[in-house]
């Protein structure tokens, strides 16, 4: 192999992985390798809005797996390990241990981004969630949850990158524990968008604002945070992912820092 072809392999493969998701809540429209693993896992310790008493705080520890099934199609599934705590009540416990929802999910790369070209890159996802969790803990919603999603891509320059995405729950709600809307209808809708920088070949940083409302749009019970947060590369297959969450309206934590892993098989 010539000498600058091999210069060239091994740049690339030390080059970290740009379209880094975790820990942001928007997606991107990436998907694992064909015939590869992509595992995340991260802690998000939230205080919760005084409105959402009795329950005070919450942590969610969420694993992710995914699964390169064909080409730009992944099949995934993920859970949590949850910790409620709560003001004394004869109702609740004060504190509430144990596995949330799981939710099995399958994601399609529709059209990439290349060079020179104008249109960002498209990407879906559909997501069904089973109430495996205590619904009398509060650790389950006890619902079944039925979610499409759509992702828009767009590099604004070679080191920024802006994703979009929107999403409709059909039947279920957005409930993780006790943050999220509560609804048993669905019909939720929604939102969020992101902008990244990549700062150095490890390390990059952005913000993030997402929402989502319910179809009678009661704001007050509604969910709106954002989030400033990154990724540090620590070799090619494996990142540090961390992230500060701050929120707004009942169905939000008021603050909620997070911090996990991302790692490729």
């Amino acid at each position: 192999m010539p000498r600058k072809c091999m210069v060239l392999l091994l740049a690339l493969a030390a080059t970290p992985l740009l379209w880094a998701q975790a820990p942001f809540v928007t997606d991107d429209v990436e998907v694992a390798e064909h015939k590869h693993w992509h595992f995340e896992f991260n802690n998000e310790y939230d205080w919760l809005q005084d409105t959402a008493q009795p329950n005070l705080r919450q942590n969610t520890a969420n694993f992710k797996t995914s699964y390169g099934l064909f080409h730009n199609i992944e099949v995934g599934f993920d859970n949590q390990l949850l910790n409620i705590f709560n003001a004394p009540t004869p109702q609740l416990p004060q504190m509430a241990f144990g596995y949330g929802d799981l939710d099995m999910s399958v994601k399609w790369k529709i059209l990439p981004e290349k060079p020179g070209w104008k249109h960002p890159a498209l990407a879906a996802s559909f997501n069904l969630e089973v109430p495996t969790g205590d619904k009398r803990r509060q650790l389950g919603s006890g619902i079944t949850d039925y979610y499409l999603n759509g992702i828009i891509q767009k590099s604004l320059t070679e080191t920024t990158t802006l994703r979009l995405n929107g999403g409709y729950y059909f039947a279920g709600n957005t409930v993780t524990g006790v943050v999220g809307i509560r609804t048993a209808k669905g019909n939720v809708f929604t939102g969020s968008g992101s902008v990244v920088h990549n700062f150095t070949k490890r390390l990059d940083l952005g913000i993030e604002l997402a929402g989502a409302e319910s179809s009678n749009f009661s704001l007050g019970r509604g969910q709106l945070q954002t989030q400033l947060g990154g990724n540090y590369q620590l070799r090619p297959s494996l990142s540090i992912d961390f992230g500060l969450i701050g929120g707004f309206y009942q169905a939000s934590p008021r603050v909620g820092p997070i911090i996990g892993f991302s790692k490729d098989f």
